[in-house]
């Protein structure tokens, strides 16, 4: 018998997943549909911040920016285990950006977006301060201004679980290959992993395909106005540049700037770049121009320069911005669009959503559902999702020393860093897999760096993990420090439990 929805959702993204959220907890019936793991794409491969877009305040985006700037707060309040405050050091590289002018930007973004609880922007002197201490002796003058840090794959399958909480489906390893208007909505039929096909109704569908937006309406002969514009940004992850835990936010001689940021305790991330992607979407991967762009930057405000020798990893994604005319990529609105089509005869909707980025979904969503009340009036009603807390975020921002320090407690026998990998991935739901465990061994097999098998087994059945690949580097980031024996034994494990072609 053939499964109906209320809404199928086509994307397992941050949008995709926001939405799902969103819409199953006003009750309706949901399906995510992901052709591949949840966050695979561009959702894993941002910049990690959930942050207003200062540089995006001189292409005179004001009510982006201050949309962002409303939900960095809210976002870190509902999810304080996942996204955590951040200071970022702007050093003052003379003959880009005049001082003033930068004063005056940082003085908008202190006050535009109803800032509360982050500290405001003020002066530095780098050769006082210790952020001067790891670049070069010529920057003597710099700002520090406040946003956040976001542990972006996880927010997606946070999002994701707490859909499946409220009764949403979530297919993963399901790929759309037919989309069709019916008697009950459309129609969708789907390629599951192990290469059988599937088939759902649904009375409504939003396509959040991010970077495959317009491939899906287009392959679907579903018609369009708005374009994409598909940005490649490409990052770098290198050995630990400095001691203390600050960003740094840098601006290169050609006007574009770039980030470098503590990155999972032993490394340092920089990044990132703009460039148009004119190749295949799946399997993206940061240029050699790319890399040399990102090492000669950090080479230019860092003592100690960064070549690629230095790089332990790299990765791409490809932002899917609306193709509004600018002339250089990183000039594109972050700004998204929706499309909604309902046939020549008025039918069933589907919405498509154009650009956005990883700090407006959750406004987005609820964007998304209000534009589909019209047609399905159980999505009709005020907002929920800005104040109930993801799952794991229910000690609140002003709960996490204690909640940290409770687990400590109650496990004596973990690391200091294993505590802090656990909470800063599940938060208050470390319990559900760590189940008072009086000892290690109590937690099965371990396959490394603290990744035991009770672990691996909740990912599995509680996150949609299938592969090694899912759990080290988008459930975490322990691909960083396994090596190629341990990953084998990893994948050889997550195979036995989840079966061949999944």
């Amino acid at each position: 018998m053939t499964r109906h929805y209320d809404l199928a959702i086509i994307g397992g993204g941050i949008n995709g997943a926001g939405i799902a959220r969103d819409a199953a907890g006003r009750g309706v019936r949901v399906a995510l549909i992901e052709r591949g793991d949840l966050a695979q794409g561009t959702s894993s491969a941002s910049t990690k911040l959930i942050h207003g877009g200062l540089r995006y305040l001189e292409h005179y985006e004001f009510a982006l920016v201050r949309e962002s700037l409303m939900e960095r707060e809210r976002l870190w309040a509902i999810a304080p285990h996942i996204i955590w405050p951040l200071r970022f050091v702007l050093p003052h590289l003379p003959g880009v950006r005049p001082r003033w002018l930068v004063r005056m930007g940082l003085f908008l973004y202190d006050h535009i977006g109803g800032r509360k609880r982050l500290p405001a922007a003020r002066s530095l002197n780098l050769r006082r301060d210790p952020a001067g201490a790891p670049l070069k002796p010529e920057f003597v003058h710099a700002f520090e201004y406040s946003d956040c840090w976001v542990d972006d794959a996880r927010l997606v399958v946070l999002n994701a679980r707490d859909a499946a909480d409220r009764a949403a489906d979530i297919l993963t390893r399901h790929d759309v290959t037919g989309l069709a208007r019916c008697d009950q909505g459309w129609s969708i039929t789907m390629r599951r992993g192990d290469g059988s096909s599937a088939r759902v109704t649904a009375a409504a569908v939003v396509n959040a395909a991010g970077p495959a937006v317009a491939e899906l309406l287009d392959t679907q002969h579903v018609p369009h106005r708005t374009a994409a514009r598909l940005v490649r940004g490409s990052h770098i992850v290198v050995a630990r540049k400095y001691d203390h835990d600050r960003a740094y936010f840098c601006q290169n001689r050609d006007g574009r700037i770039f980030f470098a940021i503590p990155y999972e305790r032993d490394f340092t991330l920089i990044g990132t770049t703009d460039a148009d992607h004119h190749g295949p979407i799946e399997g993206a991967a940061a240029s050699a121009e790319e890399i040399a762009y990102l090492c000669d930057g950090a080479s230019q405000y860092f003592a100690d320069p960064v070549t690629p020798d230095d790089i332990v990893w790299s990765y791409a994604g490809i932002r899917p911005l609306i193709d509004d005319g600018s002339g250089r990529p990183e000039a594109a609105t972050r700004g998204y669009r929706f499309e909604v089509d309902r046939g020549a005869d008025g039918g069933a909707p589907i919405l498509s959503i154009f650009g956005g980025k990883i700090t407006t979904y959750r406004h987005l969503a609820e964007s998304a559902v209000a534009e589909l009340a019209a047609d399905l009036p159980a999505l009709a009603g005020p907002g929920w999702t800005g104040a109930a807390a993801l799952p794991g975020g229910t000690c609140g921002i002003d709960g996490v020393a204690a909640t940290k320090a409770d687990l400590a407690a109650r496990y004596p026998w973990a690391k200091p860093d294993e505590v802090e990998r656990w909470f800063h991935s599940y938060g208050t739901a470390a319990d559900q897999w760590l189940a008072g465990a009086p000892s290690r061994a109590a937690l099965g097999r371990d396959f490394g760096h603290g990744l035991s098998e009770a672990e691996v087994c909740y990912l599995i059945n509680r996150e949609w993990a299938r592969t090694a690949d899912d759990i080290l580097w988008r459930r975490s980031k322990l691909g960083l420090h396994f090596d190629a024996a341990q990953v084998a034994a990893l994948a050889d494990f997550v195979a036995e439990r989840t079966g061949p072609g999944q």
